[in-house]
């Protein structure tokens, strides 16, 4: 019998899985009991109508191998399947794939064998992109759904890669209950080649299980190893593993060879692979002294390496003596062998030396050649970098071409040979110049574009993976402009063997048939060996039960005898394969294998599978019900596997419930429950969206979720498909991520990932940053002339955003170093332009890139540039003349720059003379910009000339300037100056011109000086700050307004120059006549009541003349509706007024202004509040006439005073009841209005708070008194009596003056407190 271990998507393994579909040729290992159908591990049964025969379909879940071939998994046998019409479908999350019944082979009926083929090969980024889309929520013991790809249409390749992979997890060999007898197993081995460091201990790995336990032993060189006599090599408990131990000496190498582990029970004895040990090896370098390389420029050159050899080979790289990687391009470059290869020597080629590396992998050392130093012979001795870059880099340097030649491999063909499964290299370096391309080709037929990669600068070709039909001839080209040369290389692919059908453990019932098959490939056919038990088949003692027919032992009719571990090792001269595979004979009635109750939750409309996995022998029968129902679970959206998986080809909220599965054989019967649970499946019905946003800006990127509410959501964020950093200028929240002051850095995919414990749902979308250009750089001046310059830069990245602009800069370090001025501003399109120099100018320029977002830093200063001198073209600008005292003038100038120097020793020639004088010119050499000319006349007019001068020559004549001699005050003031009054605010003025003499200077202004010096209304104080007004030098009349009115005013004029005012006129006296009044002050409108409506307001500020009244205007008005408009006239000392209003609902608009003789001033408008909720009112009303709120307020002013009576008896216990103990001043007549126990309600802003008292100094102090009856009342509120007068604070300072002469200590009685009360 065997067990078996289906596993489905909500199972045991939590594993999505999905039924293969194809057709197959299926060869069982023995003919089908008349009693049960035998069904195994990750098989399905489907029977084939014509023979009806049973055909194992592969149940294969996303744990797959990588072999390309489908074991099969009869009792022994292989099914090995070709995909001839594989259907999948992309549903919401899983693979709904159809099936074909099998064709039974022709032959007997009780043993047929099967035919290997191959399947068509996945490619390996598919089955990585497959194996990630695992890695986000394929496999979860509770997910039992694949989660929805993130709104994209799986590509046509995935469906047959999903489903070739899925099929090719059948790999693994049955496995039966530890609790269970069976042969050993090997688990885990060291690899065939194991390379071990000498400075570890050396560790050779056999695992194995069994029951009962294995016991080990090993052989070294096919002979026994004795362990026990070796006191370094020990084997680990319970295991099988060898550890030798040289803490105390001895030499790995003594222990290399051939090693095997044998592990055995009373079942049998399973056998490892042979394990070659061989020790690391990094021997040093041999010492030799190299002489300097001579080679003439442009000769092909080989720097051969020749590392020492080492185990395993060594890594080869090339650098400097100190340590500096060699460049390596097209032209030089390392080859496979480690050699490095110049295609034509160039003079650069000996700025530096060059030496051979190898690093060694167990030692993590490097070895150090000796350096190789160039020395290049050449017709052009200069190493000019500029001709670095020259389109003809070698007629430049005389170097003549030549066609390519190949300087590995050599010769015109050569042929290579390869494994398959390995990387097959394939090399090709040639020399000339110019140096030549390389170019790959295959002889009838294309290069394999799956597998194919060029590397070292297309010298090598690597093709992966080789398989039989990469075998071939393949060529590659050299050429150059010269001619062109090939080379052309024959690969022949050989194989190691590699399974076919590789022998599995055979598991059967006492009585039945089986086989066990070992079929393998390889280049040459490999040769098969059977082995029991670790010995040769043919030395085995017979068994009438098996017979060998090749590569199969067929069992019939077996016993509980039969059981043991057979051994096929096939081999071919490049390698061998060794399988284990035991016959274990049982009989065991039912039993479950997983655990019980399991709770599965999967999503909405996915397909699914609810594992049973079970064990029994003979092997049982399998039936599923729901709910306890009797009808068996099968057709329609459900199917039953024969492995024990029922599956549910789309997920309904109805199919939520228990379902049980029941397995029986004729020894007894077995059942489990398992719990679905149907949730509704997460997405995301709000996407980000792509966005482009300048730097610094906020963006926020949307991302709403809807998902099953008992499912708990993790919404998190991925940048460029790697997890999303949230720093300090980012905030995530439940449905948006923020970005606050993005940045360049912040561009990229974001990816909204909403995930459950089921499922998730992605959403992508770009951001992108429009950012200020990147610096530009490599800046190089090139085309150089006395008076221009050719300058070149390579554009930056614009960051998203055009470049419209460059500006180019300059800097020269002789008058302002470190200064950058702006020389010109060119077109984004171009990265070239011609720059006009001044003469005698070392330039250095800089350029800056400037797009809509901003401008970039600048570039690199470029190299320096300095055009030769001349003679000043220009002269200095700006040139005045000015006195900066009565008797002197200062001639200033704007120096000249750098660009207008022109040469060196700049100076100025400053000449003068006094304006038509006919006076010879004076004349100074000045460097500086200003010269002062003494001794003058009070403003003279001057000629001025300034001209430039430099060491080359004199600038052209200059201009002539006039200029002054300096001021002094004027000497007259204006005369005849008359006032006349024009209004309340404004008066007019008119005066005669001063002589111009008297000036003495330039007349600026005339200016009028006047001030308030009284108002004609009594006891009104007025400011008497000095005013001004100016007027032009050409007038003689003017206005001067913003005047008081009813005001006394003075006023004076005087002259004004640039020196200052001259002396004042005559004062003159002026009065404005009344004017209107400005608007009342604090106008004020309060509604005590729904009936009255009271209006107060102050005087006007300014009143502008003698007040004759108020005029007050108003209005009601309800909504839009307005009522007659009403007017009311006051005398000018009434301040009050109250309205009676006849209507409650409106309002009132009130207008009031104040009037003189001359008539009304400003108005001022206020509103009357808006009339109480009239409902409210009523209600208030009803609440005070209610029986209940009158007794609730009796119950309350009862409560308060038995609360006060007990407070005073508590209080009169201490003795005297003090009441002002710490008020320092008596009460006196000065308090009249706590004498006679009024009350003012007045609400001036110093009047002290109730409960507060004002000290000596006259600040607040804080109520000191403890036994107030604010301390028992309504929060410090006044009491009063009948009459409305107040009783409060008033009543207990007398009865302090009435005990303070009484030093009794007689308690003060209740009652009399009581009494103090009326």
């Amino acid at each position: 019998m065997r067990w078996l271990a289906a596993r489905g998507a909500a199972g045991a393994s939590g594993e999505v899985v999905a039924p293969a579909a194809d057709t197959t040729d299926c060869a069982r290992g023995r003919s089908p009991s008349p009693r049960r159908t035998p069904f195994f591990e990750g098989s399905s049964l489907d029977v084939c109508p014509r023979v009806h025969q049973p055909c194992l379909l592969p149940q294969v879940k996303l744990e797959a191998s990588h072999s390309s071939l489908i074991p099969g998994t009869g009792r022994g046998g292989h099914c090995t399947r070709r995909l001839t019409d594989v259907c999948a479908v992309w549903g919401p999350g899983a693979l709904l794939c159809s099936a074909r019944c099998c064709r039974a082979a022709p032959g007997a009926t009780r043993r047929r064998l099967n035919e290997a083929e191959e399947l068509s090969s996945v490619p390996k980024a598919h089955v990585e992109q497959l194996e990630a889309a695992r890695a986000r929520g394929l496999g979860s013991r509770e997910r039992g759904a694949v989660p929805r790809m993130a709104r994209q249409q799986p590509p046509p390749w995935l469906h047959t890669a999903f489903l070739l992979l899925l099929l090719l997890s059948l790999g693994s060999a049955i496995e039966i209950p530890m609790d269970l007898t069976q042969p050993p197993t090997i688990t885990k081995q060291s690899v065939k080649d194991h390379i071990v460091d000498p400075r570890d201990n050396i560790l050779i790995e056999c695992e194995a299980k069994g029951n009962p336990a294995p016991s080990f032993h090993w052989t070294r060189n096919s002979r026994f190893f004795n362990i026990a006599k070796d006191p370094r090599v020990s084997m680990r408990r319970r295991s099988g593993t060898l550890v030798i131990d040289f803490r105390s000496g001895g030499r790995p190498e003594e222990y290399e060879g051939e090693y095997q582990c044998f592990a055995r029970n009373k079942f049998g004895t399973a056998l490892s692979n042979r394990i070659r040990l061989q020790v690391s090896k990094s021997p040093l370098w041999p010492k030799e002294n190299l002489d300097p390389v001579v080679v003439q420029e442009g000769a092909p050159l080989t720097l051969q390496c020749n590392p020492p050899p080492g185990l395993p080979s060594p890594v080869i790289f090339w650098m400097s003596s100190s340590m500096e990687p060699i460049t390596q391009d097209k032209r030089v470059s390392q080859g496979h062998n480690g050699d490095l290869y110049f295609s034509n020597v160039m003079l650069q080629d000996m700025q530096t030396d060059y030496s051979c590396n190898a690093r060694f992998h167990f030692t993590h050392t490097i070895q150090q050649k000796n350096p190789f130093t160039l020395k290049v012979l050449t017709n052009h001795p200069y190493n000019d970098s500029s001709l670095r870059n020259h389109p003809d880099m070698y007629s430049a340097r005389g170097v003549a071409e030549r066609t390519p030649s190949f300087m590995y491999p050599q010769g015109t063909s050569s042929s290579q040979m390869v494994l398959r499964g390995m990387d097959l290299l394939l090399e090709c370096i040639a020399s000339g110049v110019p140096t030549p391309d390389i170019a790959w080709y295959k002889k009838g037929g294309d290069l394999p574009s799956d597998k194919a990669k060029f590397e070292n600068f297309n010298k090598a070709l690597r093709i992966t993976n080789v398989s039989e039909e990469d075998s071939g001839e393949y060529f590659c080209l050299a050429s150059n402009k010269m001619g062109s040369i090939r080379h052309t290389i024959s690969v022949r692919v050989k194989a190691a063997p590699y399974w076919l059908d590789e022998p599995k453990n055979l598991i059967l019932a006492p009585g039945e048939d089986g086989r066990l098959v070992c079929r393998a490939n390889g280049n040459p056919k490999p040769t098969v060996q059977w082995m029991v038990n670790g010995e040769p088949l043919q030395s085995a003692p017979p068994n009438p039960n098996r017979e060998v027919a090749g590569d199969t032992i067929i069992f019939r009719d077996t016993q509980i005898s039969s059981r043991a571990v057979y051994q096929c090792n096939t081999s071919n001269e490049h390698g061998y394969l060794l399988a284990n595979a035991f016959v274990s004979v049982l009989d065991v009635p039912p039993r479950m294998l997983s655990p019980r109750n399991q709770l599965i939750r999967v999503i909405l409309y996915n397909r699914t599978r609810l594992d049973c996995p079970f064990f029994g022998s003979p092997i049982p029968t399998l039936r599923w019900f729901k709910n306890g129902q009797g009808s068996n679970l099968d057709g329609g959206n459900y199917h039953v596997y024969e492995n024990g998986s029922l599956e549910i080809k789309m997920i309904r909220k109805e199919d939520q419930g228990i379902y049980t599965c029941v397995a029986t054989n004729i020894l007894g019967k077995a059942e489990n429950q398992v719990r679905l649970e149907v949730k509704d499946p997460t997405r995301i019905f709000r996407m980000p969206e792509d966005q482009v946003v300048k730097r610094g800006t906020t963006v926020q990127l949307e991302c709403r979720v809807k998902h099953d509410p008992s499912l708990r959501l993790t919404v998190s964020w991925l940048k460029d498909d790697e997890p999303l950093y949230i720093g300090n200028r980012m905030k995530k929240e439940d449905d948006s991520l923020t970005i606050f002051g993005v940045a360049e850095r912040d561009q990229g995919s974001y990816t909204c990932v909403a995930s459950t414990e089921l499922d998730q749902d992605l959403a992508k979308a770009h951001l992108t940053v429009l950012g200020r250009p990147d610096r530009p750089r490599d800046l190089e001046l090139t085309d150089l002339a006395e008076r221009s310059v050719r300058l070149t830069w390579i554009p930056g990245d614009d960051n998203n955003s055009p470049i419209t602009d460059y500006i180019v800069q300059f800097e020269e370090d002789q008058f302002q170093p470190g200064v950058w001025h702006d020389h010109s501003k060119f077109p984004g399109s171009v990265n070239s332009a011609v720059l006009q120099l001044s003469p005698y100018v070392n330039y250095q320029f800089r350029v800056i890139a400037i797009n809509e977002v901003g401008s970039s830093h600048p570039s690199l200063p470029s190299e320096r540039y300095r055009t030769s001198g001349a003679p000043p073209e220009s002269n200095p600008s700006d040139v005045k003349g000015e006195g900066t005292r009565k008797n002197n003038m200062e001639i200033t100038w704007t120096p000249m720059n750098a660009t207008s120097a022109f040469g060196p020793n700049l100076r100025y020639i400053v000449k003068w003379r006094r304006r038509e004088t006919r006076e010879t010119w004076n004349n100074v050499t000045v460097w500086g910009s200003r010269y002062v000319v003494g001794q003058t006349p009070v403003y003279v007019p001057y000629e001025i000339r300034v001209q430039a001068e430099n060491d080359f020559g004199k600038g052209p004549e200059p201009d002539t300037v006039i200029g002054y001699s300096g001021e002094d005050y004027p000497r007259a003031a204006p005369t005849d100056v008359k006032v006349r009054v024009l209004n309340s605010t404004a008066i007019g003025l008119q005066w005669n011109r001063v002589y111009s003499d008297t000036v003495q200077g330039q007349l600026r202004e005339y200016r009028a000086y006047y001030w308030r010096e009284s108002s004609l209304l009594k006891n009104l104080w007025v400011s008497q700050k000095r005013q001004q007004a100016s007027f032009s030098s050409d007038r003689t009349r003017g206005v001067v307004g913003r005047l008081f009115p009813y005001s006394n005013y003075k006023l004076e004029m005087v002259v004004v120059n640039g020196r200052g005012d001259g002396p004042r006129s005559e004062t003159k006296e002026f009065t404005t006549p009344e004017g209107v009044p400005s608007a009342p002050r604090r106008f004020r409108v309060r509604q005590p009541n729904l009936e009255t409506i009271n209006l107060e307001w102050d005087h006007p500020e300014h009143p502008n003349g003698i007040l004759t009244g108020y005029t007050l205007r108003y209005v009601a008005f309800n909504g839009t509706k307005l009522g007659k408009q009403i007017v009311e006239n006051f005398s000018p000392n009434q301040t009050k007024f109250s309205l009676q209003r006849s209507d409650p609902v409106s309002r009132y608009r009130f207008t009031l202004s104040a009037r003189t003789q001359v008539g009304s001033g400003e108005a001022v408008t206020e509103e009357s509040p808006a009339p109480p909720n009239e409902a409210y009112t009523n209600n208030h009303a009803d609440i005070a006439t209610q029986g209940w709120f009158i007794g609730l307020m009796c119950a309350i002013a009862l409560l308060v005073l038995i609360l006060l009576i007990v407070c005073f008896i508590k209080r009169s216990r201490g003795g005297k009841y003090p009441v002002r103990e710490k008020k320092d001043v008596p009460l006196g007549p000065e308090d009249p209005k706590e004498e006679d126990g009024s009350f003012d309600y007045s609400d001036e802003d110093n009047k002290p708070l109730q409960g507060s008292q004002t000290s000596l100094d006259g600040t607040i102090k804080q109520q000191e008194s403890d036994d107030s009856l604010v301390d028992y009342g309504e929060g410090g509120e006044g009491q009063f009596n009948e009459d409305g007068s107040f009783i409060g604070q008033y009543t207990v300072k007398k009865d302090k003056e009435e005990t303070e002469g009484n030093e009794s200590s007689e308690a003060t009685s209740p009652v009399n407190a009581i009494y103090s009360l009326a």
